[in-house]
């Protein structure tokens, strides 16, 4: 089993695609040259840009594992430890929202195990906290305040596309929330949450 991630990880927020304007050969080789330092970030970046671009699933699973035997205590907890075909589409949709005032909440994303489910293998929770996502996954986990969907079927947040959604205002965090859920259900997505 993979440990924890560090919180944080990287000043640069994957959303931004620092590296969109690099070919993918340079993207190959940038990768290799983070393995090679146990760049973590570097190199989540890198995995990154490449998902982005529609990347085969097969090719992004392998270079997680690279990245998680060369550098698994710098890589970021935006970087999910699992492809997700559907996460660029949760990334678009996500930065389709904004928040104008500054507060204590926070949006987040919740991957979910489908896989027992003909729309599997993986859905998506939607929720809103005053807790940092981490902790938030941790309380539904521990049976705290939890939704039952995160409880039985939650596997990792997905940090990345909500970036832009943390502290802010509680109401208007909670009007984003429901606008969030319904667009990725919208988009096709298997979603839970988003009251």
């Amino acid at each position: 089993m993979k440990a924890r991630r560090r919180a944080g990880g990287a000043a640069v927020s994957p959303a931004t695609r620092p590296l969109a304007g690099i070919t993918r050969a340079g993207i190959q080789a940038r990768f290799t040259a983070a393995l090679a330092a146990a760049d973590g970030v570097d190199g989540a970046h890198c995995i990154h840009e490449l998902w982005m671009r529609g990347e085969f699933g097969a090719n992004l699973e392998t270079a997680m594992e690279l990245l998680w035997t060369q550098a698994a205590a710098s890589i970021p907890e935006w970087l999910p430890m699992r492809y997700i075909e559907w996460l660029p589409t949760a990334y678009e949709i996500a930065l389709g929202f904004t928040a104008t005032r500054k507060g204590r909440s926070h949006l987040y994303l919740v991957l979910l195990d489908y896989a027992d489910r003909t729309r599997g293998p993986h859905g998506v929770y939607v929720g809103m906290s005053s807790y940092t996502p981490a902790q938030r996954f941790d309380q539904h986990k521990a049976g705290i305040r939890a939704a039952g969907s995160v409880l039985k079927r939650g596997l990792e947040v997905l940090t990345g596309p909500t970036l832009h959604l943390q502290y802010i205002a509680r109401a208007e965090a909670r009007v984003l929330e429901g606008m969030l859920a319904r667009a990725l259900r919208d988009a096709g997505l298997l979603v839970e949450g988003g009251h």
